[in-house]
C-alpha cells in the first residue's frame, strides 16, 4: 500500500527542520532529509524559472510540445506522475509508515503543480517571522555578513509564490506559525488533528533522538537545540543591530506589504515598530556599507553580462517599487 505525502511548504529558514523532526517521532510518519526529488519532474512544465540556465525556455518548449501529443496533455503527464513519485516515497519509508513527509524549500517553485499531482496529499504551511528569516539567512549562510543579494528566491520569490498557492488552496492545507509551535501544545495539537495523528506529547521531547541524514537540511538547529526553545525569538535583534541592516529590512518589510505579511498571520505595522526599537549598535556598520556596495556591484555586472531586464535584489527596495510585487 502506497504511502500518502505529506509536503511542509516554507522559506528557508522557518524552523521546518523542527516541525519535520517532531512529526518524525510518530511511527505513522516517514521522512529524510530533504528529498528535492519532485523538482526535476515539474520543473519543465514551468516556463521560466530564476535559478535554472538559460535552457529553461527551452526545456518548457520542447515539452509541451510533447505533452501535446499525449491525449490529456498535462494532465497525462502528472497522472502518471503521482503513482511513481508515491512509489519512491513508498519504498523510503519505514514499515507500517502512512506517511511520508517531503519537506523541500525549493519546492516554493512549484507548490500549484505539487496540489495537482497529489489530490491526497497534505499540505502543510509554514510561517516564520520574516525578520527572523533575514537574520537566520545572514548568520547560518553568510557567517554573519551582510549579504543578502545571493538570495533573493528565499527572500522575495518564496514569500510571493508560497502565499499565493495557500491563498488559492486553503481548502486542502493547513497554515502554521512557527512562534506558536514554539509557544505551546495547541497549535501541535491542531497540526497533528489535521494529519490525522493522535497528539503525543512526548513528540515535543523525543524529537531531539530523530537523525535525518543528507547533504541538504539544518544542522544548525539540530546542534544548538535539545528541546522546544523560544531563544530563537529574539535572536534576529542581534543580527539586524546596524542602521545598514535595519534600513534594509524596514524596506523589506514594506515591499512584502500588509496583504502579503497579513496572509501569513503577521501585522506589517507592528513588525515596523519592533524593528524600530531593537536596540541599535554602531560596530559593523562600515562593514555593511562595504559589503552592500559590492553587493550592488555585482548584481549590476551580473544583470549587464546576462542581459537581465528584470528588476534588482536592490531596485524591488527601493521606495515606490511595491507594484514589482504584482
Amino acid at each position: 500500500m502506497s504511502v500518502q505525502p505529506i509536503f511542509l511548504l516554507s522559506l528557508p529558514r522557518s524552523g521546518s527542520t523542527l516541525v519535520q523532526r517532531v512529526l518524525s517521532t510518530y511511527p505513522e510518519v516517514a521522512t529524510a532529509s530533504e528529498p528535492w526529488v519532485m523538482l526535476p519532474f515539474l520543473t519543465p512544465l514551468e516556463p521560466a524559472m530564476p535559478l535554472a540556465t538559460g535552457w529553461q525556455g527551452s526545456v518548457n518548449d520542447a515539452f509541451r510540445d510533447f505533452l501535446a501529443e499525449l491525449p490529456r496533455a498535462e494532465e497525462d503527464y502528472l497522472e502518471r506522475l503521482r503513482p511513481f513519485a508515491e512509489s519512491l516515497y513508498t519504498e523510503a519509508a519505514d514499515n507500517g509508515a502512512r506517511y511520508f513527509l517531503d519537506k523541500t524549500p525549493p519546492y516554493h517553485w512549484i507548490v500549484d503543480q505539487l496540489f495537482k499531482v497529489f489530490p491526497d496529499a497534505k499540505f502543510v504551511f509554514l510561517w516564520r517571522n520574516p525578520l527572523s528569516v533575514v537574520s537566520s539567512v545572514i548568520e547560518t549562510f553568510c557567517d554573519g555578513r551582510w549579504r543578502p543579494d545571493g538570495y533573493r528566491g528565499t527572500l522575495f520569490e518564496a514569500p510571493r509564490n508560497l502565499v499565493s498557492s495557500y491563498e488559492r488552496h486553503r481548502d486542502r492545507s493547513i497554515a502554521v506559525r512557527y512562534e506558536e509551535l514554539i509557544g505551546g501544545v495547541e497549535p501541535w495539537e491542531r497540526l497533528s488533528a489535521y494529519l490525522g495523528l493522535d497528539f503525543s506529547p512526548d513528540s515535543l521531547s523525543e524529537f531531539p533522538q530523530v537523525r535525518l541524514n543528507g547533504r541538504h537540511g539544518d544542522p544548525t538547529g539540530a546542534r544548538l537545540y535539545s528541546s522546544v526553545s523560544r531563544e530563537p525569538l529574539e535572536k534576529w535583534r542581534r543580527t539586524l543591530r546596524t542602521s545598514v541592516r535595519r534600513l534594509w529590512c524596514e524596506r523589506y518589510l514594506r515591499w512584502l506589504g500588509p496583504q502579503l505579511l497579513g496572509a501569513m498571520g503577521y501585522d506589517l505595522d507592528r513588525l515596523l515598530a519592533e524593528l524600530r526599537e531593537a536596540p541599535d549598535s554602531g560596530p559593523g556598520t562600515a562593514r555593511d556599507i562595504g559589503d552592500l556596495t559590492r553587493a550592488m556591484a555585482r548584481e549590476a555586472a551580473g544583470m549587464a553580462v546576462l542581459g537581465t531586464r528584470g528588476m534588482s535584489n536592490w531596485g524591488l527596495l527601493r521606495p515606490g517599487s511595491a507594484k514589482a510585487r504584482a
